[in-house]
């Protein structure tokens, strides 16, 4: 082949599926899988691998006509300066349908991603399987699931999806640490509309059954919905801002001036009322560097705040109980979410900050029925084996078992600070007084009266503080507005911090 055919064979293969079906592309508000790639990586960065290959079945008329690369456009580039391994499937090429070459492709750059420790980001539009091929289609589908999972916690796993994702192309994203999703373009179920019609008698549209707001708000399968296809590119790149290169590496940690780090706002953001809600991101807003909070799973579960931020340009991963949206108690929802981020971040080196207001479990049948016992042991599971550097704020309530799983000192916490609003205790001092006092209360000439005097007691006695400082629970109990300055020093002196890991092939977390 001559120097000017492989021009042209190469030229040929950066077209796509022809000008027309990328003018369709354009239509929907979408951009092409070439296009996603100019956005995403710096300038001039990419190198493609296996631009000239193409699929090799030659039933059901593919024999017909070749198209160079076979539906995904596969290589490297650098984001921010940052190596990454990157697969962008291709929509106007037979519907980016997934067989044999295309998913080998993908196989390609997660096996290099892998051997150099680099982070993989998959660029996903597809309609599926390529029923032409058959089997070959799902044996390529069950490749890319087994070299997921082979990298996850090995190297950062980021997934976004720019179109259609059904059936068994679920799988492979739902596999990785991150999916991000484009809103009104973009949609991911294992089952279609038809299908759930024909089975259940359910009418229902794709972007009900799996758009972007579903799986933000209520199922919890994206991490983050967007507006459009550039925010979740600028989204994509915040995110990799945060992460190592692999599970060897520290996040980097940028420059930061030191100045007068005392935050005195935060001195009156607990209300005096304990039943009173407030706003935990004002917290986090208050102790992070300058808009840096960068918050995952946002409108899933939101009676827990999770999220990347950096504190004296160190990137840290957040826990938060949220008293705003059910008074912060921890629910099935609350549990699973926060375990993800915690294990996400143990995985890569990425210290943990937990914010605690919790007043328990949530009650309730839907909650028992629905298994709030083995999904809460989940967040206890994911604290209790972190190795990371893990530091507790308690802010206000910390009642029950959920004072012990909110990455109590009990557990493993490197150090645990709280502020005088602190209530710790097995429960709130209204209840404890009702059942420690009962006979006393029910005898008493004004049992209202009798009531409140001893919820006052037992208030005094143990919804404070100083008798778990005293016995060494909390480290110190500080102002608020020195938590900046206390968290600083106490990630400072951890980020050393070795654990010998027990000789085992892995634990059985509760599933």
């Amino acid at each position: 082949m001559s120097n000017k055919e492989l021009e042209n064979k190469i030229a040929e293969s950066k077209l796509g599926g022809g000008k027309k079906r990328i003018d369709a592309q354009h239509n929907k508000g979408k951009l092409t899988a070439r296009e996603r790639l100019e956005i995403l990586l710096d300038t001039n960065s990419f190198e493609e691998i296996g631009g000239l290959v193409t699929h090799r079945s030659t039933n059901f008329g593919l024999d017909k006509t070749k198209f160079l690369g076979d539906g995904v456009v596969t290589g490297y580039g650098t984001v921010n300066g940052r190596l990454i391994y990157v697969y962008s499937q291709d929509f106007t090429v037979l519907g980016g349908s997934l067989a044999e070459a295309h998913a080998e492709k993908i196989c390609k750059i997660m096996e290099l991603a892998m051997k150099n420790g680099v982070p993989i980001i998959g660029l996903n539009d597809s309609g599926g399987a390529r029923i032409q091929e058959g089997v070959v289609s799902l044996g390529g589908y069950a490749d890319i699931f087994y070299n997921n999972t082979k990298a996850s916690g090995l190297v950062p796993q980021l997934s976004a999806i720019m179109g259609p994702c059904a059936g068994g192309a679920v799988y492979s994203p739902a596999l990785t640490d991150f999916i991000l999703m484009t809103k009104n373009t973009s949609y991911m179920f294992v089952t279609g509309p038809n299908v759930v019609k024909t089975v259940t008698n359910e009418e229902v549209s794709a972007e009900e059954l799996g758009g972007a707001d579903t799986h933000m708000i209520k199922s919890g399968v994206t991490h983050f919905a967007c507006e459009n296809e550039l925010e979740t590119i600028k989204n994509l790149k915040k995110l990799i801002s945060y992460i190592p290169q692999n599970c060897e590496e520290i996040p980097e940690n940028l420059h930061y001036e030191f100045k007068d780090e005392k935050r005195l706002k935060l001195n009156s953001v607990v209300p005096k009322n304990p039943n009173q809600p407030y706003e935990i991101r004002e917290v986090i807003n208050q102790l992070s560097d300058p808009d840096s909070f960068f918050e995952v799973h946002k409108e899933f579960a939101e009676n827990i705040v999770v999220g990347f931020s950096r504190l004296a340009g160190r990137s840290i991963g957040v826990v938060a109980n949220q008293p705003s949206v059910m008074a912060g108690v921890l629910d099935v929802d609350a549990s699973v979410k926060g375990a993800r981020f915690v294990r996400f971040c143990d995985a890569f080196n990425i210290p943990l900050l937990v914010l605690e207001d919790v007043p328990g479990f949530l009650p309730g049948t839907d909650q028992e029925w629905n298994g709030i016992i083995s999904n809460g042991a989940k967040l206890l599971y994911a604290f209790c084996e972190a190795t990371v550097p893990r530091i507790t704020v308690i802010t206000r309530k910390a009642y029950g078992g959920a004072y012990d799983v909110m990455n109590s000192k009990h557990i493993g916490a490197d150090m645990n600070f709280a502020w005088p609003t602190a209530e710790i205790a097995v429960m709130g001092a209204k209840g404890a007084a009702e059942i420690i006092f009962k006979k006393e209360i029910s005898s008493a000439k004004d049992p209202v009266k009798k009531l409140k005097e001893k919820q006052e007691e037992y208030a005094t006695m143990f919804a404070n503080p100083y008798n778990a400082a005293s016995r060494g629970y909390v480290d110190e109990v500080i102002l608020p507005s020195d938590t900046r300055e206390k968290l600083i020093k106490a990630f400072k002196i951890s980020e050393n911090k070795k654990v010998s890991p027990i000789k085992k092939k892995h634990g059985n977390i509760p599933l």
